[in-house]
């Protein structure tokens, strides 16, 4: 396959990336970067979007692609054959969920059901017998990751998709994936992950008209580059499909948490694009029960320790450059000079950002306008800090200062409103913010078990000293998982 990307390929600049100077300057990408094209570069642009034609304009779009300043339009590149793709299905169990998915399938693509030593071993065989599927029965249970891997040895196809038994996918959603592999530098992309709505016979409670908005699954809709200290920084395996040959030995084995991230964040290591595609959607069973609720966010949560034993300050809850962490840590303060003190540094930095763009045609403008992002990035990492990742240390705060209690206060409201108004669930906004905090809760002290029983706190710490003051806003959400 050719390095370049091929004539007819287009992309379009991502929804975060901003454009100024009648387009000759961008900023966003992941992590955010600002970059002046030139004069020529400007003028492949159409709009926001390059059609792949000439060197010129594919060394363009190939660039932006690797800086995540832009994205693929997947409906209008060509067509891959589903021959070309293995379903990989690991199961325990669950006999009805995997009827479910083959049933949707409908046959059209080849399937390879991994039974992970299921109780009724009986009852999948037969569902998986009666589709049409290859069975791959394991003598012992191996978990997720290891359930995989025997399924993705036995694919012989360029393509693999891993579909978990209680997603509900229809074919033409892996048709619409493949094409993203006309792209030769993609390992990997992921769909959109909604859960089951009533129509299916899904029960309807207040967690499960949460979990529709704001599941750990459904990472929202902005397509990306997935990557450590991007918008999208990884990806569930809940339904990923995947180039067989960007893979290697595929999970890592004995992972039962995590396992996702691990694999996407490695082949983003070794230089491969894994692509985020909310354009194409699947459905999860998501849990609704209350317990069982929490202790999925919690049990995600346990997987930031393994992260960060892997892959250092890529686990990083926030990522904050000095500057940011004197603005923010002056407003805490809540004193008298605080407002003072935080405009003095925020007025340097934007002094030695004009000097940084002095090739705009409005440096100070521009400056000013990425402080600004820069300081709300910080605002918004710092809030995820007190509610989700620290809450033990904000709830200690809390029994002795009335100032620890006013900032945790203020960013519970405004983390609810801002959340409530951006993904406008069917349910009130008393119970949105409960259900929001009750998952912050759950998720933090998951990561706080992991940390006491891996006797590390790696997975606790900010990165302050890899961050850059021209980073034009947050790098990493603080809420991926």
């Amino acid at each position: 396959m050719s390095d370049r990307l091929p004539d007819g390929f287009v992309v379009e600049l991502g929804r975060e990336v901003r454009a100024y100077d009648g387009g000759r300057t961008l900023v966003g990408g992941a992590p955010p970067r600002l970059i002046h094209l030139t004069g020529r570069a400007a003028t492949i642009l159409s709009g926001r979007r390059i059609r792949v034609a000439d060197p010129w304009s594919e060394r363009l779009a190939a660039r932006l692609l690797a800086l995540g300043m832009a994205d693929p339009v997947a409906r209008e590149l060509p067509p891959v054959e589903l021959s070309e793709v293995t379903v990989v299905v690991p199961v325990r169990d669950r006999p009805a969920e995997l009827d479910r998915l083959l049933a949707g399938l409908g046959g059209r693509v080849a399937v390879i059901v991994v039974d992970d030593r299921s109780d009724d071993a009986a009852a999948v065989a037969e569902v998986a017998g009666r589709h049409g599927a290859e069975l791959v029965a394991l003598p012992r249970n191996v978990g997720p990751a290891g359930a995989r891997n025997a399924g993705l040895a036995r694919v012989r196809t360029p393509y693999v998709a891993f579909v978990d038994s209680d997603v509900v996918v229809d074919p033409d959603a892996v048709a619409t994936l493949l094409r993203h592999f006309h792209h030769p530098g993609v390992a990997a992309v992921a769909p959109r992950v909604l859960g089951l709505d009533a129509s299916a016979g899904r029960r309807q409670n207040w967690i499960s008209r949460y979990e529709a908005v704001r599941s750990s699954l459904d990472l929202g809709p902005v397509p990306g580059t997935v990557r450590p200290r991007s918008p999208v920084g990884w990806v569930p395996s809940a339904c990923l499909v995947a180039r067989v040959a960007a893979l290697g030995d595929g999970y890592a084995d004995g992972m039962r948490v995590a396992e996702d991230v691990d694999l996407v964040w490695r082949l983003a290591a070794a230089a491969w694009q894994v692509r985020y595609e909310p354009a194409v959607a699947v459905r999860h069973d998501h849990r609704t029960g209350f317990r069982s609720w929490l202790g999925r966010k919690a049990f995600y949560g346990t997987g930031a320790h393994t992260l960060a034993r892997r892959h250092g300050v890529a686990v990083a809850p926030a990522a904050l450059a000095p500057w940011s962490v004197a603005a923010v840590g002056a407003l805490l303060a809540q004193r008298r000079w605080s407002a003072p003190a935080a405009a003095v540094v925020l007025a340097g930095v934007s002094v030695r950002l004009t000097r940084t763009v002095s090739r705009s045609d409005s440096p100070r403008r521009l400056a000013a306008v990425l402080t600004g992002l820069g300081l709300a990035g910080a605002l918004g990492q710092t809030s995820a800090l007190l509610l989700r990742h620290w809450w033990p240390l904000s709830l200690a705060g809390c029994l002795v200062s009335r100032r620890v209690r006013r900032a945790v206060l203020v960013a519970a409201l405004a983390d609810g409103i801002v959340e409530y108004r951006k993904t406008r669930p069917r349910l009130d906004p008393v119970r949105f913010v409960v259900a929001r905090r009750l998952d912050d809760l759950a998720y933090g002290a998951g990561v706080w078990a992991g940390a006491v029983r891996g006797r590390s706190a790696r997975s606790l710490l900010p990165d302050v000293r890899g961050a850059s003051g021209r980073s034009v806003s947050g790098p990493a959400s603080g809420r991926s998982g």
